[in-house]
């Protein structure tokens, strides 16, 4: 791998992790566009960078952070504690299992089935159709109201274990390259009653955990192959081109959702599909 491709991989994971369009999509369609085969290696180094994008939200939302840890030590013995930073991070813990028990179940399955272009334009175009939809009824239900519905909906702190749990098994769909993450864990949040910003912050935040958990499985599995193939200064520099795009990404995509929604998203995934598909069948990209 050539310095300059893990420069472009790492702008497109950290672009592309938190907004609802599949870092995992794009950047095996950046790979293949590039000319990089796929392989097991490639694989692993589409999970690993995302490091950089942990790091992105750690750092943005240091402050939600730092509540969750005073919550736990508090119930430790350790410090005043946070009864608020408590319950979060318990409801991020209870999220986070069911794609720790199906991941590890269906990992080889996944990798072996559905790291293609193929099942990966499946994704975007159903998860484009859903958002829409998710979208169109907000709006409506808004019009009904009289009012944006934001008011209405539940803040962070209402979530309970069980409303948790729910999003929890709905993230479970992401497993499906070009699905994304953080779409279904938005989405997740809005259905069960969160605000849209609320649903933004939690999934955030729940990414963190899910996606440590997938860059250290991945690496312990498939780190000496990625590292034999590609040598340790793509991962670095990829990593590190993934923090500062995801920063800006993070940002630009909460400014964005407060005002305009999720619409965007919707038809940027129908057409991206759509176009992608279309150079696959006339042999623009192997699959």
């Amino acid at each position: 791998m050539e310095l300059w491709e893990s420069i472009v991989l790492g702008i497109v994971e950290g672009l592309t992790e938190y907004l609802p369009v599949s870092s995992t999509g794009h950047l095996i369609l950046s790979q293949r566009a590039m000319g990089l085969p796929a392989s097991e290696a490639a694989n692993a180094y589409a999970i690993c960078i995302q490091a950089g994008a942990i790091l992105a939200v750690l750092s943005l939302y240091w402050k939600s952070v730092q509540e969750v840890l005073a919550g736990w030590l508090g119930k430790a013995g350790i410090g005043k504690g946070n009864e608020q930073g408590f319950v979060l991070g318990r409801n991020i813990i209870v999220a986070f299992l069911p794609a720790a028990f199906f991941g590890l179940l269906l990992d080889e399955w996944i990798e072996q089935k559905l790291f293609g272009l193929w099942p990966i334009v499946g994704a975007w175009f159903v998860g484009g159709v859903a958002i829409l939809v998710v979208s169109w009824r907000r709006r409506a239900s808004a019009s009904e109201d009289g009012e944006t519905g934001e008011k209405k909906a539940m803040a962070l702190s209402g979530l309970t274990w069980k409303l948790a749990l729910t999003i929890g098994f709905i993230q479970c769909l992401a497993m499906w390259p070009g699905t994304s993450r953080s779409l279904v864990t938005i989405v997740g949040g809005v259905l069960v009653g969160l605000s849209l910003t609320a649903a933004v912050e939690f999934s955030f935040l729940l990414g963190v955990v899910t996606l440590c958990a997938a860059t250290v499985y991945k690496a312990k599995a498939a780190g000496p192959l990625m590292i034999a193939e590609y040598g340790w200064l793509p991962m670095i520099v990829g990593s590190l081109a993934a923090w500062i795009s995801a920063v800006i990404a993070v940002k630009w995509m909460v400014s964005y959702l407060q005002k305009h929604g999720m619409s965007v998203f919707g038809y940027y995934r129908i057409a991206l599909a759509i176009g992608v598909a279309a150079a696959t069948s006339l042999g623009a990209l192997t699959v």
